[in-house]
C-alpha cells in the first residue's frame, strides 16, 4: 500500500535518478525527477513537494558541495518550510552536515540502502505533517485569540453607579490571575465581563475558552473539560483534547456553573485544586494553567445553600465575585445601550439614520426588561427591521406592561388551556404565550426554562427570536 507523499528528486547523475524514481514511486504516491537545479524554482511554483531529495554536488568532479548549499538556501528561501534531505558520498559527511546546520533536515549518503532511504523519507514526511499541523494550529489560535480580543471591545457599556462599580473590579482584577465568580439574572452580560477580564489580563494574547456547562450533558463533562483517549468509550474514535487544555495558558469561562450537580462539581474541584487533569481512558496527568472565570444566574443565598452548590467549590471559584445587577436596577444604561443596538441593526440591515422617539424612550426606560440586556437587543432588532419612519415608535417594540409585578411575585403561571380565551387558538400565539410564561416563571433562567418546555437551549433561543422575547 503506497504511503501519501510527494517526493522531488534533484540530481545530476541519471542512473541515481532512474534508481530513485523506480524505488520510491512503489511506495509513495506521486515521485518527480530533475537533473537540472536550474528547473527548481519552476517544479516549487507549480506543485508543493513533502520532501526533496536534494544532491550536494553537480557537474563532474565537484565535490566542495558548494552547489548544494546554494540550492538548499534557494529552496528555503522559496518555501521555508521545506523539508529536504540531502544526498552525499561517502566522505562527505562533514559537507552533509554542515549543510544540515543550514535547514536541511537529514541527509543519505551514496551508494544508500533502499530500506533506509524509505525509512528516512517516512519520517520525514511525517515530520513535515507535524509542523504543518502545528504552523495550522498556531494560526487558528492567532484567529481565535483576535476574535475573543473584538468580542471583548464590543458591548460593555453605561455611565450608571453600579457600571463604573463593575468597571472598578474588572480594572483591578484583571491583571491577576485570581478566580472570578461572576452573578447576575441572564442576560446582565456575564460572557461579557468575562471576556474583558480576559482582554485586560496578561493572558490577553492567548485563547479565551467558553464553556456553556448548561448545554454540557453528565455523561460528557469528563470528556468535554478534561479531554478523552481514543477507545475510551463508545464513540471516542480518535483522542480529544479537553476544554482544560485547549485553554492553556489562557482564560476559561465556565458558565452555568450553577447547573452542575454536586457529584460533578468534587471533580471539577479536585482538577482545580491540582492543577492537572487525566483523559477518559489514560492514566497520566497532564498539568494546565489556566485562569478560571465562572458564572452563574444562581442567587448568593442559593449558592451558600451546601445541597445546591459545595462550599469547597465556592471559595476555590469565588476569589473576586463581581455581582451584575439586572437593567431596572440600572436604569441610566438603558438608553445608551439602546442606542448602541440602533446604530449596530440599522448598519446591519441597511437602514437609514434611526433615531428614538421621546415616547419610546420613555417607554424603553420604564420597562421592567426581565430579559434584561437580551431581551432590550431583541426588541431593538424588531424594532430596526419594522421600522416605517426614521424615528421609532413605542409602537415598533414588543414591551411588557406587566413585567414589574412578574418580578415582584414570581408565581408559577398557569398555562391550562383552559385559561386560553377560545377565539385566540392560534399556535403561533399560544406558542409565544407559553414560552413567555416559561420563561417568567424561571425568571428567564435558559436552562431551567428549556427543561420544562422540553427543548434544547439552541431550539429555545430560536423560539425567542422568532417571537421576539
Amino acid at each position: 500500500m503506497k504511503e501519501e507523499g510527494s517526493i522531488l528528486i534533484v540530481d545530476d547523475d541519471l542512473d541515481i535518478l532512474t534508481a530513485g524514481k523506480l524505488l520510491l514511486k512503489r511506495r509513495f504516491s506521486e515521485v518527480t525527477i530533475c537533473n537540472q537545479p536550474a528547473q527548481i524554482p519552476e517544479l516549487l511554483a507549480k506543485q508543493s513537494f513533502d520532501v526533496i531529495l536534494l544532491d550536494m554536488n553537480f557537474g563532474p568532479g565537484e565535490s566542495s558541495g558548494k552547489q548544494g548549499f546554494y540550492w538548499l538556501k534557494k529552496i528555503l528561501a522559496l518555501k521555508p518550510d521545506s523539508i529536504i534531505i540531502m544526498i552525499t558520498a561517502h566522505g562527505g559527511v562533514d559537507v552533509a552536515v554542515e549543510a544540515m546546520k543550514l535547514g536541511a533536515t537529514d541527509f543519505i549518503a551514496k551508494p544508500w540502502q533502499n530500506e533506509k532511504v524509505i525509512a528516512t523519507l517516512s519520517t520525514a514526511i511525517k515530520l513535515g505533517k507535524t509542523r504543518s499541523e502545528a504552523q495550522t494550529l498556531k494560526q487558528t489560535n492567532q484567529l481565535l485569540v483576535q476574535a475573543n480580543n473584538q468580542a471583548a471591545q464590543q458591548l460593555m457599556i453605561g455611565n450608571s453607579p453600579a457600571f463604573q462599580q463593575i468597571r472598578s473590579l474588572i480594572e483591578r482584577s484583571a491583571p491577576t490571575d485570581a478566580n472570578v465568580l461572576i452573578l447576575g439574572e441572564n442576560g446582565t452580560g456575564k460572557e461579557l465581563v468575562a471576556r474583558e477580564l480576559h482582554q485586560k489580563s496578561l493572558r490577553n494574547e492567548k485563547v479565551f475558552m467558553s464553556v456553556d456547562l448548561g448545554a454540557i450533558s453528565e455523561t460528557l463533562f469528563e470528556s468535554e473539560l478534561f479531554g478523552h483517549k481514543k477507545g475510551a468509550f463508545t464513540g471516542a474514535h480518535q483522542d480529544r483534547i479537553g476544554r482544560l487544555k485547549a485553554a492553556d495558558g489562557g482564560t476559561l469561562f465556565l458558565d452555568e456553573i450553577g447547573n452542575l450537580p454536586l457529584h460533578l462539581q468534587a471533580k471539577l474541584l479536585t482538577v482545580l485544586e491540582q492543577r492537572q487533569v487525566i483523559p477518559v481512558g489514560e492514566n497520566k496527568a497532564q498539568p494546565f494553567n489556566v485562569r478560571v472565570i465562572c458564572a452563574t444566574n444562581l442567587s448568593k443565598e442559593q449558592l451558600l445553600d451546601d445541597t445546591l452548590f459545595r462550599q469547597d467549590l465556592l471559595f476555590r471559584l469565588n476569589t473576586v465575585e463581581i455581582h451584575l445587577p439586572p437593567l431596572r436596577e440600572r436604569i441610566e444604561d438603558i438608553t445608551p445601550i439602546a442606542k448602541h443596538f440602533i446604530k449596530l441593526y440599522q448598519k446591519k440591515y441597511h437602514k437609514p439614520e434611526l433615531a428614538l422617539s421621546d415616547a419610546a424612550l420613555t417607554a424603553l426606560n420604564q420597562d421592567s426588561w426581565p430579559g434584561n440586556i437580551r431581551a432590550l437587543r431583541h426588541a431593538i432588532e424588531r424594532a430596526v427591521v419594522l421600522a416605517q419612519t426614521s424615528e421609532l415608535q413605542v409602537a415598533d417594540f414588543q414591551l411588557s406592561t406587566s413585567g414589574a409585578s412578574v418580578i415582584a411575585n414570581p408565581v408559577q403561571p398557569s398555562t391550562d388551556s383552559s385559561q386560553i380565551p377560545a377565539d385566540e387558538l392560534n399556535l403561533e400565539k399560544i406558542e409565544k404565550q407559553t414560552i413567555s410564561l416559561a420563561l417568567k416563571k424561571h425568571r428567564y433562567n435558559i436552562s431551567h426554562t428549556a427543561k420544562e418546555l422540553g427543548l434544547t437551549r439552541a431550539a429555545l433561543y430560536r423560539r425567542m427570536e422568532k417571537h421576539g422575547l
